[in-house]
């Protein structure tokens, strides 16, 4: 038996080119993510200190918000650290293993990220247009099945992303047109037909994407026909300025996940470094954004980090 063509084999490591057309700012581009990390960083974890430390705190909206929290977390370290060191040191090179590492964690977290968005929209749902039954429908038990639910979910539909590539042989290139290894990214190096496998995964991504976004806008038009009936306007206004919000961080969440998500079928023209720096946008705005718009905005925990901070001044 002849052995076997070496350049069939899994390759050691992959070369990440960063932003194709725009390695000259890589440096400069670094410095934003870089903030919007540290500021994703610091925001998330006070919301699990602030939530942790006062029972008070431990309602539906806010336990939710910590899963959300913690899927902000793992989402933005999986993916900025490797990227500041590929913009700012030049370090081009990850290891086939620690690639098909990060795909995983990115892919399944960010399914966890959308099924948290519907089960925080659920969540506001029941309590305006149920007030008096929110923590009777939602308990604790429920909160905790609704989060096991999402995170089987991300991680059923998406381990198989990763040990389908292991098993492709890949022979044109090491090179990566990306930022970080993205699924359809690292396919597209492989010398066999991808056709089968590129169809899988987009239909997995548009269909919890598409029920999930729907879902998601069928509660927000109940919300919206309560808060329009609500006897006082300020009552209103303020739950519109709160919905409003919230919807923002989805709708940026959903657009550059569904634009990098079918660019890959339909997007042929679409120039390689606007695809991939819109791709970046669904992995790092919604971490930066979510601390600020669910935690400071909200008035609780505004209070008590508040009430922190000047208890350690003091």
């Amino acid at each position: 038996m002849p052995p076997l063509n070496t350049s069939h084999r899994s390759p050691v490591t992959f070369l990440l080119m960063g932003i194709p057309g725009l390695e000259h700012l890589h440096v400069w581009i670094g410095i934003p993510f870089c903030s919007m990390y540290v500021v994703a960083l610091v925001g998330n974890v006070a919301i699990l200190a602030v939530v942790r430390a006062e029972r008070s705190l431990h309602e539906p909206m806010f336990l939710f918000l910590c899963m959300l929290s913690i899927t902000d977390l793992v989402l933005s370290t999986s993916t900025l650290p490797r990227m500041l060191c590929l913009f700012w040191l030049g370090a081009h090179d990850i290891a086939f293993d620690a690639c098909l590492t990060q795909m995983f964690f990115i892919h399944s977290f960010t399914t966890m990220e959308s099924g948290f968005f519907l089960a925080m929209a659920i969540d506001r749902y029941v309590a305006i247009c149920h007030p008096l039954h929110h923590t009777t429908i939602l308990t604790h038990a429920r909160i905790t099945v609704m989060g096991i639910i999402v995170v089987i979910r991300g991680v059923a539909f998406f381990s198989p992303h990763p040990i389908l590539l292991r098993q492709l042989p890949y022979c044109r290139t090491r090179i990566i047109a990306h930022t970080y290894c993205e699924f359809m990214a690292v396919l597209k190096l492989a010398c066999v037909d991808i056709g089968a496998t590129s169809r899988y995964s987009l239909s997995v991504a548009s269909i919890i994407g598409s029920c999930d976004t729907v879902l998601i806008a069928v509660s927000y038009v109940f919300i919206l026909h309560s808060v329009f009936h609500l006897p006082s306007r300020d009552a209103t206004f303020k739950a519109l300025g709160t919905c409003g919000s919230h919807v923002c961080v989805i709708l940026v969440f959903y657009s550059t996940a569904g634009f990098s998500i079918f660019t890959h079928r339909f997007g042929k023209n679409v120039p390689a470094h606007i695809h991939i720096f819109i791709a970046n946008m669904y992995l790092l705005v919604p971490p930066f954004l979510n601390p600020i718009v669910y935690g400071i905005r909200t008035k609780k925990i505004r209070e008590h980090v508040f009430k922190l901070l000047h208890v350690k001044v003091a």
